[in-house]
């Protein structure tokens, strides 16, 4: 933990407990059948609570989620995958490629309509706030454009590539994580309310209730009474499988970096990302083994835990009051978002897709493989391998469309 942090709490021990108490609070409290809770819950949503209130502790100076390390490497590096590979241990794959085009359709749109908001955005700002969008604010935004397609590492390739002020990334850090989140919370909130979208709108969501019907069934059919060694056995699963995918990610993304010219161009030389892809095709490979049983013995259920105190450790990265340094920046960021919301829920609209489709399009492109699943299995656990996927496919992507977005922005700025 760096001595440079003001925080009131800054042993990470110490967070952990106060994120696994608040956990444990929000969800005695959502367990409640009667009164006030049982109202309350109605409304909101446990994982929200679960995002906003660590965010909260951030906020006012609790705790510090930038310096602590429960994120990174714990959450992000450990529970991420090991999450991954017992939910995708209990995937049923035929009934996943039954989802169909369609989704990849959403995902493809959702990349075009961050680059179309950015120009959009850009623009707008130029008419009406000139001073928000001069300077190198055109640099900032290629490298939020590179988070927004893929993820971390793109966003820092594009910073290298157009030589971004650190002042100006910091910046745009800020509207990545302040924008980014809240549009992720929301997505959370309707998430619980899809059933209801879905009749409104029409959409025909018989291969996702088929797929979540052939989960429960199987689930029903090997359920058991979990033993002290099933649990071992599952989580021996899950860490070894981790310990297994960050030894291969190493090396393999050494090597991509040194012998594969345009291994960068598509972060093949970032570990994480080998990690991400690893963990969900170990897990997938299970998936036709003895080893998917274990989910009757409750390896789903491990699996989402994980991914509770992931969502967790992101929240309490979220500086809420940061947000009000820079206000002009973060109406940029909000019309670049509401920009991609709109053109997404339109074609969404046009294909008369679930709103799983849109949540997923949307969510793998602004938010990646770290957050992507947690979104994805708000609507069945089993599901958010669909979201790690779709967004490991954006570290493929981001890149090369967050240049071509910079190059465009820096000719609508008169930069070259």
């Amino acid at each position: 933990m760096p001595e440079t942090s003001t925080a009131l709490i800054t042993n990470d021990i110490v967070v952990l407990g106060l994120i696994a108490a608040t956990l444990g609070v929000v969800f005695w409290t959502s367990s409640r059948e009667t009164g006030m809770w049982k109202k309350f819950y109605t409304y909101v949503p446990a994982l929200l609570l679960c995002y906003f209130i660590p965010g909260i502790y951030n906020s006012i100076g609790l705790i510090d989620g930038n310096a602590s390390r429960l994120y990174n490497p714990v959450a992000s590096r450990v529970l991420l995958p090991a999450a991954l590979v017992l939910l995708t241990l209990t995937i049923d794959l035929k009934g996943v490629l039954r989802l169909g085009p369609k989704l990849l359709a959403m995902y493809a749109t959702a990349s075009l309509s961050v680059m179309v908001g950015a120009f959009v955005a850009f623009w707008l700002m130029g008419v009406f706030h000139p001073a928000t969008v001069a300077g190198d604010t055109w640099g900032g935004m290629a490298a939020l454009a590179g988070s927004w397609i893929g993820g971390g590492a793109n966003m820092v390739a594009m910073k290298e590539v157009f030589q971004v002020d650190e002042t100006t990334f910091g910046q745009f850090v800020v509207i990545d994580v302040g924008v980014g989140y809240v549009w992720m919370a929301v997505l959370i909130f309707l998430a619980g309310r899809a059933d209801a979208i879905d009749k409104r709108s029409g959409a025909d969501t018989r291969a996702i209730e088929t797929l979540k019907q052939r989960l429960a069934d199987y689930q029903a059919q090997h359920q058991r009474i979990a033993s002290l060694s099933d649990l071992i056995i599952i989580v021996g699963i899950a860490l070894g499988a981790v310990g297994l995918s960050h030894a291969i990610a190493g090396p393999i993304s050494a090597w991509f970096a040194t012998n594969v010219s345009w291994a960068r161009t598509v972060s093949l030389h970032e570990p994480f990302v080998w990690v991400v892809v690893l963990s969900t095709f170990i897990g997938l490979g299970l998936s036709f083994t003895r080893a998917r049983t274990y989910d009757g013995a409750g390896a789903s259920k491990i699996g989402t835990l994980f991914l509770y105190f992931l969502i967790a450790c992101i929240g309490m990265q979220m500086d809420i009051m940061a947000l009000a340094d820079k206000p002009w920046l973060f109406a940029l960021g909000a019309l670049w978002i509401c920009v991609h919301i709109l053109l997404l829920w339109g074609v969404g609209r046009l294909l008369r897709v679930p709103f799983f489709y849109f949540a997923m399009g949307s969510q793998s492109n602004i938010g990646g493989p770290a957050s992507a699943p947690v979104v994805a299995s708000v609507f069945h656990p089993s599901l958010a391998p669909v979201g790690a996927l779709l967004g490991a496919l954006g570290y493929a992507t981001g890149t090369v469309l967050a240049y071509i977005t910079g190059i465009t922005l820096r000719a609508m700025a008169g930069a070259g």
